[in-house]
């Protein structure tokens, strides 16, 4: 069976979609209704040390002022906070509250159970050869967090 060239990034896009769905879904389910899905692209630049709002609009691919945009929003809803940087107190360093190290934390486990019910549905073999293939056929960087910035603005 043949398909239009089109259809494959339209899938993947889909599959993507329909993950990223099912995981806001059951965070909201666990205490996390306010996450959205550039939450998680911006939580996970920041990490546990920390990034200033320059580094984590260079990081998203976004300027200074969307980054800075998103931070308030996140700090609103409380899974960040500013802090004074210890080594120079005109930079402001963003960090993950507990609460959002605990969205973080709680989106691993989601996304491992909707891995595991992938492989229920299509069987472990499969699944393994279709992450096998994406491996194959993507950079090797898993960890690409400008999807804000090439998507357009946050």
């Amino acid at each position: 069976m043949s398909s239009e060239g089109f259809e494959l990034p339209l899938r993947l896009l889909l599959a993507f979609r329909m993950l990223i769905d099912e995981l806001h879904a059951e965070l909201a389910q666990q205490g996390h209704p306010d996450m959205r899905p550039m939450h998680g692209f911006v939580m996970q630049a920041i990490g546990r040390g920390g990034s200033t709002a320059v580094e984590l609009g260079r990081i998203l691919g976004v300027s200074k002022q969307a980054a800075g945009k998103t931070i308030e929003t996140l700090e609103r809803v409380g899974y960040v906070e500013r802090t004074a940087d210890p080594h120079d107190t005109r930079r402001k360093i963003v960090q993950l509250t507990p609460y959002g190290i605990d969205a973080l934390n709680r989106s691993a486990r989601i996304f491992d159970t909707l891995r595991a019910r992938w492989a229920e549905e299509l069987g472990e073999e499969r699944l393994l050869a279709l992450e096998s293939d994406l491996r194959r056929m993507t950079p090797a960087n898993l960890w690409r967090l400008d999807i804000p910035g090439w998507f357009g603005t946050l």
